[in-house]
């Protein structure tokens, strides 16, 4: 059975999407097979996979029951890498989905079919406690928290992981934290810096041993609809997602 992360952060700009896109293909490139699930209605994902939607092969269709999960798949430019994505009108299902019952875990039973068929699920969150949000939690084994090396990094990390808790004893009490992984550090400055070792005081084991560096190159990638390990694989972004993969996997080790 494959394990589905879901890469979550209420707050937006901290490298959600970026970390989505290149984990799934440096866990892909390593071997693994990879379904990375855009459900973002901005469809960076999507697009950061060089790839777009029709009308018929979204996660937004298959929410609304149009079409089998199954039948959203799409192939990538990463062999083993294949995608579920999205577009704005996924925005339409918090609203069309609000008074459904059980409305909380139409993912989950959507995405479930799929385990056996992937090593790992990668499911890029909104960046809000929404509805799509708490179906993403619904569904996954565990949340990797993105935060950006900053001053109030501490306080939002904090506030993400009270959330996961309320989820874990409401919605999906087999939530665990995958990991915090600290992203954009300037090595240049003092703050950065001290924010690394303030937040790996604070949550020691969870935080990630890599750090993913600003690096001009990540930010280029999804313009040209490639992952970091395609557009400049010796770049420093994309040897920082190498590692992290690389964490990744030995910490499931032995798990499934």
């Amino acid at each position: 059975m494959g394990k589905i992360i879901a890469v979550a952060n209420q707050k937006g700009g901290v490298g959600k999407t970026t970390t989505a896109v290149n984990l799934s293909a440096a866990l892909a490139e390593a071997g693994k097979k990879v379904l990375a699930v855009d459900l973002d209605p901005q469809g960076n994902t999507t697009s950061g996979l060089g790839r777009t939607v029709n009308a018929h092969n979204s996660v937004y269709d298959a929410l609304m029951g149009r079409e089998k999960l199954s039948n959203c798949i799409q192939s990538t430019g990463t062999k083993k890498l294949k995608l579920i994505g999205s577009d704005i009108r996924l925005a339409g299902a918090e609203v069309e989905l609000v008074s459904v019952e059980n409305r909380e875990y139409y993912l989950k039973n959507l995405i479930s079919p799929l385990r056996a068929d992937y090593d790992y699920i990668i499911v890029d969150c909104p960046p809000s406690l929404s509805l799509l949000t708490l179906n993403a939690l619904a569904a996954a084994d565990s949340v990797l928290i993105p935060i950006q090396c900053e001053y109030y990094a501490l306080e939002g990390v904090t506030s993400l992981m009270n959330t996961v808790n309320r989820v874990k004893k409401t919605i999906n009490p087999r939530l665990e934290i995958e990991g915090i992984l600290l992203t954009m550090l300037d090595g240049r400055t003092n703050l950065g810096l001290q924010v690394v070792d303030q937040v790996k005081k604070h949550f020691r084991k969870e935080v990630f041993g890599t750090v993913i560096p600003r690096n001009v190159r990540l930010g280029e990638a999804p313009s040209h609809g490639e992952p970091i390990s395609v557009y400049d694989p010796k770049s420093t972004g994309a040897v920082a997602y190498q590692a992290l993969a690389k964490e990744v996997l030995k910490r499931n080790k032995g798990k499934k």
